[in-house]
């Protein structure tokens, strides 16, 4: 089925306007939820705000926000002041620069959305397409929506413009709060991680090899249920804690069980490799040579 556009954008830098249609990279419209049924009937419930002073339900058009800027202390906002801070939606992705795609880290990368050129746009929408590819260089922006501001980046995949929304500096914390230390490593334990590495590259990353095996269980269950079958629910074991071991021999068991399990492939592999059948014409030259 074709994807379904969610908007209309322009892309601006400089005097050049592109207009494009955006699309959802991810869906979440195949994601499993639970709703909270009462246990008694199995009727659905329903969410209601108690307030904690009095203890009565507050309908919605009683509601406002606030801020907590102490313990139990608030500052309030009435809806059209916090509609009055709110961005303005440009319907524009404003380019500001372009940078290599290298330089920024996937730890800013946020959602991403496809983008395809609409009516009368296609020659614009490629040429950038190919230049961003030319100059291994992405274009960095700013698109505002739903209120929001956000930074941007559009990027080529394959034949088609991705804009991938990045987080602010202030919402990414840094590596350098996290304490590690800083153990010796020998050359000979570096040597044996290294193997192991080798043993189990790969030249690309597909994503298609991995399966989320969770939801798997979860679809079962729930069809299980729905066919009036009983779900025999196993002791989950617990967790054993860490551990000390010796590095050495980790990484020399890790890489013979590797190797056991690529000479297993091998075997496997060859024993459904089809026989070699000889043509006609073949055979009648074996019988010649026979006589």
């Amino acid at each position: 089925m074709a994807a379904r556009s969610i908007g209309t954008l322009t892309i601006s830098f400089g005097l050049v306007a592109i207009p494009v249609k955006l699309y959802s990279a991810t869906q979440s419209s195949g994601s499993i939820s639970f709703n909270l049924l009462h246990k008694d009937c199995g009727s659905r419930l329903k969410q209601q705000y108690i307030c904690v002073k009095d203890g009565s339900v507050v309908e919605r058009d009683a509601m406002v926000k606030g801020y907590e800027f102490a313990k139990d202390q608030y500052v309030q906002f009435a809806p059209e002041e916090i509609k009055a801070l709110e961005e303005v939606g440009t319907h524009a992705i404003e380019i500001s620069e372009f940078v290599p795609i290298e330089s920024i880290d996937p730890v800013y990368f946020d959602k991403t959305y496809y983008l395809a050129p609409d009516k009368g746009a296609a020659k614009p929408y490629g040429l950038l397409s190919e230049a961003l590819k030319e100059s291994k260089r992405c274009a960095v922006g700013r698109w505002a929506a739903r209120g929001k501001s956000y930074i941007v980046i559009l990027r080529p995949i394959g034949d088609v413009l991705a804009m991938q929304q990045l987080h602010y500096a202030a919402d990414v914390r840094s590596a350098s709060e996290v304490e590690v230390p800083k153990p010796e490593v020998k050359p000979a334990e570096l040597k044996l991680a290294q193997q192991l590495i080798d043993q189990q590259a790969s030249e690309t990353f597909d994503p298609t090899t991995y399966v989320d095996e969770l939801r798997g269980r979860i679809e079962a269950a729930i069809q299980r249920k729905v066919e009036g079958q009983e779900i025999s629910v196993s002791e989950i074991a617990p967790e054993t804690c860490g551990k000390v071991i010796d590095l050495m021999e980790a990484l020399r068991a890790s890489l013979q069980k590797t190797e056991a399990a690529k000479a297993s492939a091998s075997q496997l592999g060859a024993r459904k490799a089809p026989k070699r059948v000889e043509q006609p014409a073949a055979k009648t030259a074996k019988k010649a040579g026979k006589r």
